[in-house]
């Protein structure tokens, strides 16, 4: 056979060999030791040190706890490797999963005709461990001795990894070395292309072990003494060579190789071993190699059965322990199904919210989160009242809301969940209510429940359930949801009616009589009732429209007929008059465009708008609405603040109103003025203050009413409040005004922030 053919039949058969063993997920364990092992993972008797002495007696565990630090991102301090300390970082449960994929070999303890056994391959890394640790105590430099024993421990995996892969092969292949008496390496480089330390090395790099570790596994054979200057790192590689030599003085175990071990002295002199020392350790391995491998319990009877029937005992335990985590994990679904409804329901609510529209919210929340068809929520009327409220969700996206009426003999609530939490079928319980909504039911799938507080039904929820589930489950479900819904719901009846009876108290107080008391003025403090740009502006924008409607036509009309007669008029004065007439009219068209701006301003184009922008744009419109070169603002604009969705344009003119009337209440028109900003989920809130002079009760009562103004008459018209507050409005934003005589004034403004 040529050299070249050779070659390739040898890169061939690496190549081959390389696949097989990079298939290894872990090296196989004994039955015994598996059985062992897996009795303390799961009854937890053993601690921590008892643990640590089985896996450090078995290469397998040792390299599958590495292994399993590296896939888990976990790391030993120092970088000195120790199973002690890695069973401090991984959690038994994780540790039983890792160790149930492992193999074990089966056939252990039964009649082979295989030339070297798992066992006596175990037994000899074992001693090569213990050997290690003991010359890692006496070398100088100092070797760390957890490092030392797991090198020593590991330096044989390469073969563990062939007997297990290609037994076969391996077999053979120990075979012709012992009956030629010679170093396994030899014939492994002949057969396979490469040898156990390379193969060792690769798994060692694939299962992540530390760098000293794996660097040892691969060159313990190698003389490394003539490099060792320049990578002392490699000197665990020697101590691991001369334990290995006497390990196989001793006959202890094999190594599969079958060569002479050869002199001790020259590795001894270069780690600064004396002969003694070497001699002292000899004495005592035997003996200190057979307590470490007794808890392994190697000669225990029938292994492969005893592990078989640990295996069934720990299967039970997890499908015990697994039927445990399901039931734990549906009560955490269900409690985390609550809270998201939770979530949903309440953060639409805001504390001016009217109860219809937070049944809305209710009733849409609860759609989503429990998946069911339509949703009507009507709220239970007044007593001797026939008509109520409802809205009605065909779908989260699809609401409306209705009134409905009953005759006066019809209870509104049915009677088994008049006073405490019931579910009942909706059929033949309230046909007044499905007769008078325009929404596909199906009675047969309809369901209702009340929304108690207090010991009192405060609404009832109808909805269509699509899928099979008992009364009983659904209560369970929706109590707590229906629960909260009824509380809040109370809630906002309570406020909705207090507020109602004020505004009788104020109708009434504010009727005329016939001796008016004198009433002083009265500043506005912050912790009193602020200035709202809320829905009186929309009946202001409707009286505005009209009236821009009616002027504009007749005004035009004078405009222009003043302009004509201005031209052909010869008197002087008379064409002065007239020139008059135009310019007051155009004056008054301003106004009216003004009332037209604000009655019908622009459909709002909102996009996603850089805050800090806007406002700088705001400030530099208000410089040049006031005539002011050097405005004094201070930003406070978190990082965290988002864009706001809003049309840009339109807020930085109404802002630059605002900014405008701050720096008209100073005196010298400069500032300071100050732009803090509050960041929250859905809205950003604004706010603009300044330390002029500020306002009056009676002026912040007008403040944003058209054509008002604190200025003498003639110097303003009154709408930048008002112009403001309207494009705010339209952006589904708001506006609050707080000030007080010679402490200045704070503009609050609300803007949604971007999607």
């Amino acid at each position: 056979m040529s050299e070249k053919i050779a070659d390739t039949i040898e890169t061939t058969a690496a190549a081959q060999v390389d696949f097989a063993i990079r298939q290894l997920n872990s090296l196989s364990i004994l039955p015994s030791v598996g059985t062992r092992f897996l009795t303390a993972l799961m009854k937890l008797e053993l601690t921590p040190a008892e643990l640590t002495e089985i896996i450090e007696s078995e290469p397998a565990l040792t390299a599958m706890i590495l292994s399993h630090m590296h896939q888990q991102g976990l790391s030993f301090d120092n970088d000195n490797p120790s199973i002690r300390r890695a069973l401090d970082k991984i959690p038994l449960r994780t540790l039983r999963g890792t160790f149930l994929s492992m193999k074990v070999d089966l056939n252990f303890g039964q009649a082979s005709d295989r030339p070297l056994s798992r066992e006596e391959l175990g037994l000899h890394s074992l001693s090569v461990a213990c050997c290690a640790k003991q010359i890692a105590e006496i070398v100088t430099p100092k070797i760390d001795l957890d490092s030392a024993y797991l090198a020593g421990l590991l330096h044989n995996i390469g073969n563990l990894a062939l007997y297990q892969a290609m037994p076969k092969s391996f077999d053979q292949i120990v075979g012709q070395a012992k009956s030629q008496g010679v170093y396994i390496c030899d014939i492994q480089q002949k057969y396979l292309g490469l040898d156990y330390t390379i193969i060792g090395k690769r798994l060692a790099e694939k299962w992540g072990f530390p760098e000293h570790i794996t660097l040892a596994i691969w060159l313990h054979r190698c003389d490394v003494g003539r490099f060792i200057q320049s990578m002392p790192e490699v000197r665990i590689a020697q101590v691991v060579q001369l334990a290995d030599c006497l390990a196989r003085h001793a006959g202890l175990g094999q190594s599969a190789s079958f060569d002479s071990p050869g002199s001790t002295e020259k590795i001894a002199d270069s780690l600064g071993v004396t002969t003694s020392q070497l001699e002292q350790i000899s004495e005592g391995l035997t003996e200190q190699v057979k307590q470490k491998f007794r808890p392994l319990g190697l000669d225990s009877q029938n292994a492969a059965k005893n592990y078989c029937d640990t295996i069934a005992e720990t299967a039970s335990q997890l499908a015990g322990d697994n039927t445990k985590l399901s039931q734990e994990n549906l009560r955490m679904q269900a409690a985390s199904s609550k809270l998201d409804f939770t979530d949903a329901f309440l953060s639409n609510i805001n504390a001016a919210a009217f109860p219809l529209d937070i049944a809305k919210n209710f009733a849409v929340a609860f759609q989503k989160s429990y998946q069911t068809g339509p949703v009507c929520l009507y709220l239970t009327p007044k007593a001797g009242l026939q008509s109520l409220e409802a809205v009605v969700a065909e779908s989260p996206s699809q609401t409306k809301f209705v009134y409905l009426t009953r005759s006066v003999d019809l209870s509104p609530i049915p009677q088994a969940i008049a006073k405490e939490f019931t579910i009942l079928d909706a059929a033949d319980q309230i046909d007044w209510l499905f007769e008078q909504l325009d929404a596909d039911f199906d009675l047969d799938k309809t369901k209702l429940l009340p929304l108690t507080a207090n010991g009192k039904t405060i609404a009832v929820m109808a909805f269509e359930l699509n899928y099979p589930v008992d009364n009983e489950k659904i209560e369970e479900n929706c109590k707590t949801a229906c629960a909260i819904g009824g509380i809040v719901l109370e809630m906002a009846s309570g406020s909705s009616e207090k507020g109602r009876f004020a505004e009788q108290f104020a109708m009434a107080l504010g009727k005329p009589r016939d001796v008016q008391p004198a009433v002083a003025a009265k500043t506005t403090r912050a912790d009193e009732p602020q200035t709202r740009a809320d829905s009186s502006l929309t009946a202001l924008a409707e009286m505005a429209a009209g009236a821009a409607h009616e002027l504009n036509n007749p005004l035009s009309v004078v405009s222009g007929r003043a302009q004509l007669l201005a031209e052909s008029e010869t008197d002087p004065e008379k064409k002065q008059i007239l020139k008059q007439i135009h310019e007051n009219a155009g004056e008054l068209s301003g106004i009216i465009d003004e009332l037209m701006s604000f009655a019908e301003p622009q459909q709002p184009r909102p996009i996603q708008t850089d805050l800090k922008q806007m406002l700088n744009e705001a400030v530099q419109l208000a410089s040049r609405k006031t005539n002011t070169e050097h405005v004094n603002v201070q930003f406070e604009i978190p990082q965290s603040c988002k864009d706001v969705f809003v049309d840009s344009a339109q807020i930085a003119s109404a802002m630059a109103n605002i900014i405008s009337n701050s720096l008209e209440s100073y005196t010298d028109k400069i500032g300071p003025i100050k732009i803090a900003a509050t960041p929250d989920d859905k809205f950003v809130e604004l706010q603009i203050s300044d330390l002029g002079c500020g306002m009056d009760q009676q002026t912040l009562a007008k403040a944003i009413q058209p054509f008002f103004s604190a200025k003498p008459a003639g110097r303003k018209r009154g709408m930048g409040l008002t112009y403001a507050a309207r494009l705010i409005e339209s952006n589904k934003g708001s506006l609050n005004i707080q000030s007080e005589p010679g402490i200045g004034t704070t503009v609050t403004i609300t803007l949604p922030v971007g999607q």
